[in-house]
């Protein structure tokens, strides 16, 4: 069987490495704008309350450069108004393991963790917007015939148990 070809859409990344927070806490603030629009990512980002968030909007910005830049090296038809987040990670980087005294001369040993983002934009296809609006409109069409015939068979199901909750209370 053979693969259909289709046009691979450019992605453009941007890396800040070696950062000093704990990637379980970047990702918090990553997951706030992926799949999200170019645009609307820098304004949510702009206004989390997090440390981490302007690192973020920078590195988000950088890819958007990044797309530009390369769109115009290498004359690509790239539309920076169609950008959206396809990826965003923080992976873990090196660990600085620390020491920190405890009572009686003793040592606690702790490790300060470091991650490194990672944010990919790519542009999405006005094509592939109409298909996705068209279809919930048609999905919410005929969800409606199932909703009535779950509604009719759970009216079935509660007369079915209804002489039973009955015998039930009154044994008791």
């Amino acid at each position: 069987m053979q693969k259909a070809i289709t046009p691979e859409t450019p992605e453009f990344r941007a890396e800040a490495r070696f950062q000093r927070v704990s990637p379980q806490k970047a990702k918090l603030v990553l997951d706030l704008i992926k799949g999200k629009r170019v645009e609307a990512a820098i304004n949510t980002v702009a206004f989390t309350h997090k440390r981490i968030a302007p690192v973020v909007e920078k590195v988000l910005r950088s890819a958007v450069q990044n797309a530009q830049h390369l769109s115009d090296e290498r004359g690509l038809d790239v539309d920076i108004d169609n950008l959206y987040v396809k990826t965003a990670v923080a992976n873990e980087g090196p660990r600085m393991k620390r020491i920190r005294p405890a009572p009686m001369g003793r040592a606690f040993r702790y490790q300060r963790r470091i991650s490194h983002l990672v944010i990919t934009v790519a542009e999405k296809k006005a094509a592939a917007g109409a298909e996705q609006e068209t279809a919930p409109a048609a999905a919410s069409k005929s969800a409606g015939k199932p909703a009535v015939k779950k509604a009719a068979a759970r009216k079935t199901v509660a007369r079915k148990m209804a002489p039973a909750r009955k015998k039930a209370a009154a044994a008791k």
